[in-house]
């Protein structure tokens, strides 16, 4: 499936990478080191350079902490979505919410993707997706209401859960007028699940992929990694990258991610090991 997101197009053997612009002041991993306006900026347009083909702006940290409400997460993303919008015109825009009223002001001010991390919570994000024009994400939090961590949490196949949420979810948007190539579908690694969790849904990705729905990875540096190697987030750029390329593998298409270049060049490299990419150069026992 070609997924249409503002203008651009990403046909079926495309990896995409889409980077991560935190304007939170306690994000997990920069810290606030985006919450400026200058700041922010650079590190999108860094990211266009380095070769992303989306940004997402989030303006609530996904785990528990300070409140923040819907006037101040629009605050924090919708003047600065109009601003990146003016400056990279064929950039594809996501905002990070679950919010019904920061994804309308969000599409208002130029945003292309609403990436609901929070399994429809507020069910009238896929209307405004719908409204606009937008593109939506599905994603699995196992029934988590937002900013909520899991605890003792249990599924009988983890999977199956991951699989039979995100289709139901991807099938309502659709029911409300979102188009079919602009809707994605995220099992959220770490949302609603322990580090096995988290694991099992990585090395049986394929499965979610076999919905045909386009699949959205995001464990760039997240806790499940950490776990893996017993290490913080500043250390967990390899890690990362491993699981980065396991789920290229297996089928994601779109991967949401920190560290631009470095996800860039492993995706280049599992394009060219499966055969979709040419290499770069080819001169090696050639001439």
């Amino acid at each position: 499936m070609t997924v249409r997101l503002g203008a651009r197009e990403f046909g079926a053997q495309d990896l995409v990478v889409m980077a991560i612009v935190n304007r939170t002041p306690d994000s997990f991993y920069d810290r606030g080191a985006y919450l400026d306006d200058a700041a922010a900026m650079v590190a999108v347009d860094r990211a266009v350079e380095e070769g992303a083909g989306l940004v997402d702006l989030g303006g609530v940290k996904a785990g528990p902490g300070e409140p923040v409400d819907a006037a101040e997460e629009i605050a924090r993303t919708a003047g600065f979505v109009a601003a990146v919008r003016r400056r990279h015109p064929r950039l594809v825009i996501s905002v990070d919410t679950w919010r019904a009223e920061v994804g309308r002001a969000a599409c208002e001010a130029g945003a292309d993707l609403l990436n609901d991390p929070w399994q429809g919570a507020d069910p009238g994000l896929a209307v405004v997706a719908a409204e606009h024009g937008a593109g939506l994400v599905c994603s699995h939090v196992g029934g988590l209401p937002p900013r909520t961590d899991p605890h003792r949490v249990a599924y009988d196949d983890v999977v199956a859960d991951v699989v039979a949420t995100v289709t139901g979810l991807a099938e309502r948007a659709l029911a409300v007028g979102v188009r079919q190539d602009a809707i994605l579908v995220d099992p959220a690694h770490d949302f609603g699940k322990n580090t096995y969790h988290s694991l099992e849904v990585t090395r049986r990705l394929d499965e979610v992929a076999a919905t045909g729905w386009p699949v959205l990875v995001a464990v760039s540096r997240k806790k499940f990694l950490g776990e893996v190697l017993d290490t913080e987030a500043d250390d967990r750029l390899e890690a990362s990258l491993a699981a980065t390329a396991v789920a290229a593998w297996l089928g994601g298409r779109f991967f949401r991610a920190h560290d631009v270049h470095a996800t860039r060049q492993v995706l280049d490299t599992v394009a060219s090991v499966r055969g979709t990419r040419p290499p770069a150069v080819a001169r090696r026992a050639l001439a």
